[in-house]
């Protein structure tokens, strides 16, 4: 199944996280190599949150990430949420719907 997960930031986030930068893209490109990553980045204009597509059989993954997150364990992200997400179109969908 896909989930997306939904970061708010605080209003300070681009002057606050280049100390934590490194260890958060660290820990991402970890559950990436793992296959459970499978887009991340930031939501721009204005910059005050963050979209992650995962790839899992349950949310616990994803809450492990969040709880492993600089980010949240250093107060940029302010609240955060767990969605899954039915894709039903493109080469990855996991439950591809075909018209006709």
């Amino acid at each position: 199944m896909h989930y997306l997960l939904f970061y708010n930031y605080v209003a300070d986030y681009l002057e606050r996280r280049e100390a934590f930068r490194d260890e958060h893209l660290g820990l991402a490109w970890e559950y990436q190599q793992r296959g459970a990553l499978i887009l991340g980045g930031v939501v721009a204009d204005p910059v005050d949150g963050a979209v992650l597509m995962f790839k899992a059989d349950s949310p616990e993954l994803i809450e492990a990430f969040v709880k492993s997150d600089p980010y949240v364990k250093n107060g940029l992200v302010t609240s955060w949420k767990i969605r899954p997400w039915t894709t039903v179109v493109g080469e990855d969908a996991i439950t591809p719907v075909r018209p006709g």
